[in-house]
C-alpha cells in the first residue's frame, strides 16, 4: 500500500506539519484503502518544512513546503492519480539511498549514522527500529561479547565524545569499567542548551531507540545495571517518544531483567531538567539528579571514580551513544573509515543563521567549515557575504570566513580559538556585527552562571558591561586590553567548563575582528550597521509612499512628513529604536 509520511517533529510541526498532517488524516478516513498514514522524526531539510514522504513500492517522494492544500493536491494527484507533482517535489531517494532533485546538493555530502533513521521510521514504532536493524546490537553485545570486547570494539572505532570535549568514548569506559563498586550508572547527557543547537533533541524525537541500544550496551560494558536520561522539560516531544520508547522497551524484555535471556539487567529513568544551561557539565548535572541546585564540583575524583550518588558514572551525550549500536553492528573499522586520522567518524551539525539550507547536516569529520556552508548549507540568504561562523555555542568561538577550508574536526577547530562543542552551527553575514555576537553570547553565559566561582560570577559580568559600552559607542581604547586579561583569567580560575569557555566568543572575535572593534570605540560606528545606537536612520525617497506608518510608531516623534509625501527622520532626536524599519511595509528605512 502507498504511504504518506508526515515529519512530526518540533521544526515541521512548527512549521505546520499538524494542519497538514490533519488533512491527510481526513482524506484517509475518507479513503481508507488508498493510502497509510505515518508519521516520522526529522527528515532534515527543516528549511523546506513541513514535508511529505510518498512511498510506493520502492519509489520515495519528498514533498517540501507543503500546506493543507498542497496534501489535498498530492492526495488526488499522486497518492489516487499517479502523476507526480514535480514542482513541489523537495528530493527523490532511490533504492540505494542516493538523494536526487532539487535537493541533492544538500544530502550529497553527508553520510548518516547517528540520523540513519531519523525521518525514515515511526519514531513511535518498536517494530519499525526493529525492522531497520535495531537492537541486533544489543543481542550481540549481550549474546556474544564480554565487557571487555565491547570496550575495546568501541576504543577501536575511534569513537570520541560527541558533547565537545571529544574525549575517547572507549577510554572513558574502560575507566568506570575499571572501579568497583556494587552499584555503577549509565547517564545520557540530553541537555542540550546551547542557542542554535537542535541535533540532540531530533535525534531522541527521530530515533529513541537508538540511544536507549547505545546506553544498555554502554552499561554491559561498565557493569552498571541503572541509568538516568537528563532532558531538558523545554523538549516535551522528545520526553514524551523517550517514554513511550522506554515503555515498549521494556515490553519487549530489552529493559528489566534478564535482558534477552541473559543474566544482565538494565533500566532507565528520565530526569527532566529545568534549562539551566550550567547542567550541561556533568558534575552539575550529577547535582540536579540528586536533587541539589546544579553546580559543578571540584574534580577529581573524576566521575569514573566517584560521580552519581559518589558511585562509578559513565556520562555520554545523546549523539555519541546514538552511534554505538552501528558500531557494533557494522564493526570498528568501518566506523573509523570515515574522518579523520584522529577525529573518526561522522559528526552532526545543526545549520542556523543566515545560511540559505538550515536543517541537520551529519557529515564526515574532516569536512570543510566552506562545504558545511556552500555545499551542504546553499549559501548565504540574499545574496550576502559570508562572514563567519560561531561554533560550540556560547562556549564557542567566532571562526572568520578567511578560514573557511578550516576542517571540522577536534584537532583543528580548536586550533582557531573556538572549539567543536555539541554541534551548532550559526552562520552569519556581512550585515552581523560581530562585537554584538561577542555581547549576545556572553550576556547568556553570564546570565546561565551558577556564581559559584567568583571569575566567573563577576568576571563575566565586567566583560559584560563593557561590551555594552563598545557598542553604544561608549568603548574606550584600553577596553580590548581589559577584555583580553579578564577573559584570561576567567579561562584559567573557573571551576567548569561554562566558566572556562565563556569569553571564547569575545576572544576569537578581538582575534579576527579587532578593526571591527575599533571602529565602534574610535569611529563611534558599527560597520555592519547593526548597532542601533551607532547608526542613523533615512527614508529613501524613491521609496517612500508616504504612508505615515513610521510616523505613527515614532516613540518619540522624530519622522515628520504628510500624508502622501515622502517623510524625513530627525537624527538628532531619533531614539535608534529600529521600530521605524520593523513597520515600513516598503523597505523605504534604511540604516547607515
Amino acid at each position: 500500500m502507498i504511504k504518506a509520511i508526515v515529519g512530526m517533529s518540533t521544526c515541521g510541526i512548527s512549521a505546520g506539519a499538524q494542519q497538514v498532517y490533519d488533512k491527510l488524516d481526513e482524506l484517509h478516513k475518507n479513503n481508507p484503502e488508498s493510502f497509510e498514514l505515518c508519521r516520522t522524526g526529522c527528515i532534515s531539510m527543516c528549511y523546506r518544512e513541513p514535508l511529505v514522504e510518498v512511498r510506493n513500492n520502492g519509489d520515495r517522494i519528498i514533498y517540501g513546503d507543503v500546506t493543507p492544500e498542497l496534501a489535498d493536491e498530492i492526495f488526488a494527484k499522486h497518492i489516487v492519480g499517479g502523476t507526480v507533482l514535480d514542482e513541489h517535489v523537495a528530493c527523490s531517494i532511490l533504492p540505494d539511498g542516493t538523494f536526487v532533485g532539487a535537493e541533492k546538493a544538500f544530502h550529497g555530502p553527508q553520510k548518516r549514522i547517528v540520523l540513519r533513521n531519523c525521518g525514515t521510521i515511526d519514531p513511535e514504532s518498536l517494530e519499525e527500529y526493529e525492522a531497520s536493524g535495531g537492537y541486533v546490537a544489543l543481542r550481540k553485545a549481550l549474546l556474544e561479547m564480554n565487557s571487555g570486547e565491547i570496550i575495546q570494539e568501541v576504543k577501536n572505532s575511534g569513537l570520541r565524545g560527541r558533547g565537545g570535549a571529544g574525549f575517547p568514548t572507549g577510554l572513558k569506559w574502560s575507566f568506570a569499567a575499571g572501579y568497583k563498586s556494587d552499584i555503577k550508572y549509565i547517564v545520557c547527557n540530553a541537555d542540550e542548551g546551547d542557542p542554535g543547537a537542535f541535533m540532540d533533541r531530533s535525534v531522541l524525537e527521530g530515533d529513541p531507540h537508538s540511544v536507549l541500544e547505545g546506553m544498555i550496551i554502554a552499561g554491559k560494558a561498565i557493569g552498571s545495571s541503572f541509568g538516568y536520561i537528563y532532558c531538558r522539560a523545554e523538549y516535551p516531544m522528545a520526553i514524551r517518544r523517550l517514554n513511550i520508547a522506554i515503555d515498549d522497551a521494556r515490553e519487549k524484555g530489552y529493559l528489566g531483567k534478564n535482558i534477552l535471556g541473559s543474566s544482565f539487567d538494565f533500566d532507565v529513568k528520565i530526569k527532566q531538567g529545568a534549562g539551566a544551561f550550567v547542567c550541561g557539565e556533568e558534575t552539575a548535572l550529577f547535582q540536579s539528579i540528586e536533587g541539589h541546585r546544579g553546580m559543578p564540583r571540584i574534580r577529581p575524583p573524576f566521575p569514573a571514580e566517584k560521580g552519581l550518588w559518589q558511585k562509578p558514572t559513565n556520562n555520554n551525550n545523546v549523539e555519541t551513544y546514538a552511534n554505538v549500536p552501528w558500531i557494533i553492528v557494522n564493526g570498528a573499522a568501518a566506523y573509523s573509515a570515515y574522518g579523520t586520522e584522529k577525529s573518526r567518524g561522522t559528526k552532526v551539525f545543526a545549520l542556523a543563521g543566515k545560511v540559505l539550507h538550515g536543517g541537520l547536516a551529519e557529515v564526515p569529520m574532516g569536512t570543510t567549515i566552506n562545504d558545511l556552508v556552500f555545499k551542504v548549507g546553499g549559501g548565504i540568504k540574499n545574496g550576502k557575504k559570508f562572514k563567519a561562523v560561531q561554533m560550540g555555542g556560547p562556549s564557542g568561538g567566532c571562526i572568520p570566513s578567511e578560514l573557511g577550508n578550516t576542517p571540522v574536526d577536534f584537532e583543528s577547530i580548536p586550533a582557531t580559538g573556538a572549539i567543536m562543542g555539541s554541534g551548532g552551527m550559526v552562520v552569519m553575514d556581512e550585515t552581523t556585527c560581530m562585537v554584538e555576537i561577542a555581547r549576545f553570547f556572553l550576556n547568556f553565559t553570564q546570565d546561565e552562571s551558577c556564581g559559584k566561582c567568583t571569575f566567573c560570577r563577576v568576571g563575566t559580568l565586567r566583560m559584560l558591561e563593557i561590551l555594552t559600552r563598545i557598542t553604544h559607542g561608549e568603548g574606550e581604547p584600553e577596553d580590548l586590553d581589559k577584555l583580553l586579561e579578564l577573559g584570561k583569567h576567567i579561562k584559567d580560575a573557573s571551576l567548569c567548563g561554562l566558566g572556562q569557555t565563556a569569553p571564547n566568543p569575545v576572544l576569537t572575535t578581538i582575534r579576527y575582528y579587532r578593526d571591527e572593534y575599533l571602529a565602534h570605540i574610535i569611529d563611534k560606528k558599527c560597520p555592519a550597521g547593526s548597532c542601533s545606537a551607532l547608526v542613523d536612520f533615512f527614508i529613501n525617497p524613491d521609496k517612500c509612499t508616504g504612508c505615515t506608518i513610521c510616523a505613527k510608531n515614532c516613540p518619540v516623534d522624530a519622522i515628520a512628513g504628510e500624508a502622501k509625501k515622502v517623510h524625513v527622520i530627525n537624527n538628532e532626536i531619533c531614539a535608534k529604536c529600529g521600530k521605524c524599519v520593523t513597520v515600513c511595509n516598503f523597505d523605504a528605512v534604511y540604516k547607515k
